[in-house]
């Protein structure tokens, strides 16, 4: 494997110790209620709501990244997001109590805020023609870490206790740290591909590309968390509810979230064959009939329910992040992520505590998904205006596209 091929690797496996990192809480608290109630309670919305301060640095530390990689580079900041982030993960699991564990997952959610600008850019510009594939691919990544975390942080509270939870991924994440600093520093922008010029699009066009991205990015992310966070919970009401089976409960949340990683896989190639809008509509229609079916369904019903749900959610990822690699040009790009990511981030902060908020209320996780298809309304709404452009997959067409008619007179400058 080549230095490129192998840094690229590396930035993929990024991918899963981010998501991997943020979701370990929703599947612990169910063994902390269980094993360590004289510390953290009984209760599983006020735990939950522990990782508020994650999420919001998660969110809020995004928009400075692509600022900050100007001045210390983007292999610095990658090799600061693996080990802090490890680090803080080892933290969390030797916590004595709320606060330290808060604050231990607060750290963790600041330095996992560098991936997705820095990570997805790097990727994006290596990428060539084929943004698509490599964004899907790198989705599969980011998913594999959504559908282990569940599965893993169950098998490891059952077998070795909580805590170990947080301290195993913690320390694996920082041995790949060790490895990306024994990586060559590499311009993965001089890939093949990365060279050709950035076709001229029409301003109109791009602001529009760009306001139907910020204006679902909140409404996005908080879909995405909120679902991934109550996930494990919603499994454990509605398929096993002894405390025996947490394992069960990690192993079906598992299955859901991995139909949402191999859908990004496919969107991802659609995308470089396919407008984004045509890929994009149809994961936002199911949305919300998914999310009302879901929020009363009973029994096993809930598991293909959810595995639909995930499918729609994930792939919509995929798409999202291309809107970005189409519409804006490489200079931007760093940035216009950053933001994306910090306006999304900021609605995936909410979901912690609104979720544990309404499933306190309600006594179940019904009222939380009606909410969710609230939400998922304004994505559907906000699809309807983005740009169905042919020019997406044949980019030498936008100067045609922007050139005046044959016949209308120009005016002098």
């Amino acid at each position: 494997m080549s230095p490129a091929s192998r840094q690229m690797a590396l930035i993929n496996v990024s991918h899963i110790f981010t998501h991997y990192a943020l979701l370990i809480l929703a599947t612990a608290v169910l063994g902390m209620v269980a094993q360590d109630p004289g510390a953290f309670g009984l209760e599983f919305g006020p735990i939950l709501a522990l990782g508020t301060g994650m999420f919001v640095l998660y969110g809020a530390l995004s928009l400075p990244m692509g600022w900050l990689a100007e001045r210390v580079g983007r292999r610095a900041l990658m090799a600061a997001h693996f080990l802090g982030t490890g680090a803080c993960m080892a933290l969390a699991g030797l916590a004595s109590g709320p606060w330290t564990l808060g604050m231990a997952l607060a750290a963790m959610g600041a330095f996992n805020a560098i991936y997705h600008p820095i990570g997805t850019a790097m990727l994006v510009e290596a990428a060539g023609e084929k943004v698509g594939r490599a964004i899907g691919v790198n989705g599969v990544f980011g998913n594999i870490g959504v559908a282990l975390a569940p599965v893993l942080t169950a098998l490891f509270a059952t077998t070795l206790g909580w805590r170990w939870g947080f301290i195993l991924p913690g320390v694996a994440c920082m041995a790949v740290g060790f490895v990306w600093l024994r990586e060559p520093a590499l311009d993965l922008s001089a890939r093949v591909g990365g060279g050709k010029p950035f076709p001229a699009i029409p301003p109109a066009v791009v602001r529009r590309a760009v306001t139907v991205l910020l204006s679902i990015a909140f409404a996005s992310g908080f879909v995405f968390n909120a679902f991934t966070l109550l996930l494990p919970k919603l499994m454990q009401e509605r398929l096993a509810s002894e405390p025996n089976l947490l394992p069960v409960v990690g192993l079906l949340a598992f299955l859901a979230t991995l139909c949402g990683g191999l859908t990004q896989f496919t969107v991802g190639r659609l995308i470089d064959r396919m407008t984004l809008k045509r890929v994009f509509l149809p994961m936002a229609l199911v949305q919300v009939p998914a999310m009302l079916a879901l929020a009363y369904g009973q029994g096993w019903v809930v598991l293909p329910l959810a595995a639909l749900l995930a499918a729609a959610i994930f792939g919509q990822v995929t798409v999202n992040e291309t809107m970005i690699a189409r519409y804006v040009a490489p200079p931007l790009r760093a940035k216009l992520y950053s933001i994306r990511f910090f306006v999304g981030f900021l609605g995936a902060a909410t979901a912690s505590p609104l979720v544990g908020y309404l499933h306190d209320l309600s006594g179940n996780l019904s009222l939380p998904l009606l909410v969710l298809a609230g939400f998922g309304a304004i994505t559907t709404l906000a699809c309807l205006f983005f740009p169905d452009r042919p020019e997406e997959l044949r980019p030498e067409l936008w100067g045609a596209a922007e050139a005046p008619p044959r016949g209308v007179p120009v005016a002098a400058e």
